[in-house]
C-alpha cells in the first residue's frame, strides 16, 4: 500500500504586491511521517512557502493539498489550525499573553474546546517540551530556549498532524539547540523545517529541498544533495562541514 500524502503542491505561484515573485512553479509532495529540510538563502521563498501551506497566505495560481484540505477554499481553510501548526522564526511573533498557560492555551481555546480537555492539552504540551511548572512563568522573562520551547507548546497543544517550523534553532546557544534536536526527534508527524543550519537537517532530515530565486533547485536525500559544493555555492549555501572532505 502506497504511503499517504500529507501534502501536495503543484505549480504553486505567489507574488507579493509590485510584482515580486516569491513561488514561481513549486511543486513537491510529502508523505505522512517524513521529516523534510527547506534551505534556500535569505529571500528564497521558504517563509513564503510555509504561510501558503498554513493558509496565512492565498497561492496565486497552482494547487495545495495539506491532508484533505484546500488553502485555497475560504471554509476549508478554517479547519487548517487543528491540522497545521507553524512555529516562527521569532518566538517572540508568537508570544503575546502574559502567562504561558494562557499562551499555550490560547490555540485549544479557540477551538472551542472545553477547560479541562484545555488544560489537558496544556498540561501534556508543555511537558513535553519539557516545561512543566511554567505555567505561570512569563514569556518576556524566557531565555530564547525556553521561548522556542513555549512556541512549540502552544502549536503542539493543537495536536496537529503537520508541524512547519521555520529557523527552530535560530537564537538558541549549543546547549538549547542540543536539547531542541533531541525534541524534535521525539516528535510524531510529519515535518518541514526550514533552516540555515544544515547540521540540523542532516540530524534531523530524510530528505532535504534546496529553494532559490522563488524556485525548487533539488530533492532528495541531505547527505547527497548537501556534498554537491557547485550546486550548493550556486545557490548561496556551503557545504555543510560534517560532509566537507578531510584534508
Amino acid at each position: 500500500m502506497p504511503p499517504q500524502l500529507a501534502i501536495q503542491v503543484e505549480n504553486l505561484n505567489f507574488s507579493y504586491p509590485g510584482n515580486i515573485v516569491a513561488l514561481d512553479g513549486v511543486s513537491f509532495a510529502v508523505c505522512q511521517g517524513e521529516s523534510v529540510g527547506l534551505v534556500g538563502p535569505n529571500g528564497a521563498g521558504k517563509t513564503t512557502l510555509f504561510l501558503c501551506l498554513a493558509g496565512v497566505l492565498r497561492n496565486t495560481t497552482g494547487q495545495v493539498r495539506v491532508g484533505d484540505l484546500d488553502p485555497s477554499d475560504a471554509a476549508q481553510r478554517r479547519l487548517l489550525p487543528a491540522r497545521v501548526g507553524i512555529v516562527f522564526q521569532n518566538s517572540d511573533d508568537q508570544l503575546f499573553q502574559t502567562t504561558v498557560l494562557d499562551d499555550v492555551a490560547f490555540g485549544p481555546l479557540n477551538l472551542g474546546l472545553g477547560p479541562a480537555e484545555v488544560k489537558q492539552l496544556v498540561t501534556e504540551a508543555l511537558a513535553r517540551v519539557g516545561m512543566a511548572g511554567f505555567e505561570q512563568r512569563a514569556p518576556h522573562h524566557l531565555s530564547g530556549g525556553e521561548k522556542r520551547r513555549a512556541a512549540l507548546a502552544g502549536v503542539l497543544a493543537m495536536r496537529p498532524e503537520i508541524l512547519l517550523l521555520d529557523e527552530p534553532t535560530m537564537f538558541l546557544d549549543p546547549r538549547g539547540r542540543r536539547e531542541f534536536i533531541r525534541l524534535l526527534h521525539d516528535l510524531p508527524g510529519t515535518r518541514i523545517i526550514a533552516a540555515h543550519d544544515l547540521e540540523l537537517i542532516l540530524e534531523t532530515c530524510g530528505r532535504v529541498l534546496v529553494l532559490d530565486h522563488a524556485r525548487l533547485i533539488a530533492d532528495g536525500p541531505p547527505r547527497e544533495i548537501m556534498a554537491q559544493a557547485e550546486l550548493m555555492e550556486a545557490h548561496g549555501l556551503e557545504v555543510p562541514h560534517s560532509l566537507r572532505p578531510r584534508p
